[in-house]
């Protein structure tokens, strides 16, 4: 990983950073760490916390240029940024609706208890919350993992913590002995982007003024941060523009080395990669890791590359490689006999191949590496060129064509490397 340029300021502060190029390794960390974790709490984040203290003033002039905030307090700290790119993807992936429902009806009910309280008495704040509101609360089991999905959300931003028993208790005693702390300054903080209308009368018009920004470089910069890969095809006229003309330059580049990334730019969209050398665990780069173990992720690594070797054209968009929905089913009839029957695919899912293929493509999908058309054709993106073919079985040879260095010169990434999943 490079180190940050030379600081533009001037004085000790300025010549100090320049005779300190760790300065620059920590910032970078702690500006990718604020993408995958945009709350730290104290007691638990402490390193990062101070990270960010240490280095305030870039940190938040970096988030600035992005059009986000920071937010730092004695015992938190807080990145508000703005809505997630492709939000039908997020959704798909994200937690359910129903936990969501419930993470902010706890976080209106957890307003008015105490510091420490118990979870049946939080619980019922928030049922009559429902009631007020007019919204069902059925009180069965479905409700009650929703609940829980919900509290260990509110855990994991420290907003309302666990402090004692076990969540999951909940599940069949109403009354479980689970002792929570309401950090109350913190619940001030939860919701991070505000629109004037009323989501609950016109919810689409109040997301889209949530995630309306003017500003073509603005948009084009936080595509880049904020999402795997950054498609030609997708874009409007100025955002295309500044992709071409202006992306290593005018806080295109100089942002991505900041973070300590490197800019792939192919005729098709570019994209900002976390290098090797950039991070310990794949952890640290989000939640949707690809490639990946288990049988989706190897089934969706398996289906792109019979789609580089074997895919229609798009003439549309150049780069792009179609199989039809009832070709896919078949592909992965064929992986899954050779990978089934003990030999590394879960069970359930080689019995329910449809099961699969949707897993498979809210994975990809969700990653911004394929896209459904309206006939029902996987369109895989050129950036699933990058990774080498998945080697053989030990026992059969997989039927999946290797792509010749012809068939992957349009390819957006030509090279195995790590991908950003920065999907929060």
């Amino acid at each position: 990983m490079s180190s940050m340029g030379p600081d533009s300021g001037t004085g000790s502060s300025a010549k100090q950073r320049r005779q300190h190029p760790e300065v620059g390794f920590e910032i970078a960390a702690v500006l990718r760490r604020l993408m995958v974790q945009p709350w730290l709490i104290t007691g638990r984040d402490d390193e990062a916390i101070g990270a960010v203290r240490r280095n305030e003033e870039k940190v938040r002039d970096s988030i600035g240029k992005l059009g986000w905030v920071l937010i730092v307090e004695r015992d938190f700290v807080r990145l508000r940024k703005s809505p997630p790119q492709r939000r039908r993807a997020w959704a798909a992936t994200g937690p359910k609706p129903l936990s969501c429902s419930w993470f902010f009806l706890l976080v209106a009910a957890a307003e008015a208890m105490p510091p420490k309280v118990g979870i049946g008495h939080l619980v019922s704040a928030a049922r009559a919350a429902a009631a007020e509101a007019g919204l069902q609360a059925p009180n069965d089991q479905a409700e009650r993992y929703a609940i829980i999905g919900a509290l260990k959300m509110l855990h994991e931003r420290g907003v309302v913590e666990r402090l004692d028993g076990d969540l999951d208790e909940y599940l069949t005693n109403n009354d479980a002995p689970v002792l929570l702390a309401v950090h109350h300054h913190r619940l001030a903080h939860v919701i991070a982007n505000f629109g004037s209308g009323d989501p609950s009368v016109d919810p689409q018009t109040w997301l889209e003024q949530v995630e309306r920004e003017a500003d073509p470089a603005r948009r084009m910069r936080r595509k880049l941060i904020d999402d795997t890969v950054v498609h030609t095809s997708d874009l409007d006229s100025a955002e295309a523009d500044w992709l071409s003309r202006r992306v290593r330059s005018d806080d295109g580049l100089p942002l991505a080395t900041t973070f300590g990334l490197h800019l792939e730019r192919r005729a098709e969209g570019g994209a900002f990669v976390v290098p090797d050398s950039a991070f310990r665990s794949r952890k640290e780069l989000g939640d949707r890791p690809f490639p990946a173990g288990g049988t989706v992720a190897h089934a969706a690594l398996l289906l792109c590359d019979v789609a580089s070797a074997d895919g229609i054209l798009d003439p549309g968009r150049p780069g792009w490689r179609g199989l039809p929905a009832e070709d896919v089913l078949d592909r992965l009839a064929g992986f899954a006999a050779v990978f089934g029957d003990g030999r590394g695919w879960a069970a359930e899912d080689v019995a329910d191949l449809p099961g699969l293929a949707a897993k498979v493509q809210g994975l990809l999908d969700g990653i911004a590496l394929l896209r459904v058309g309206d006939d029902g054709t996987w369109w895989f993106s050129p950036a699933t060129g990058r990774w080498e073919p998945p080697p053989p079985s030990p026992t059969k040879t997989v039927p999946v064509p290797r792509p010749g260095p012809a068939e992957n010169a349009g390819d957006l990434f030509d090279h195995a490397a790590p991908i950003d999943l920065f999907n929060h």
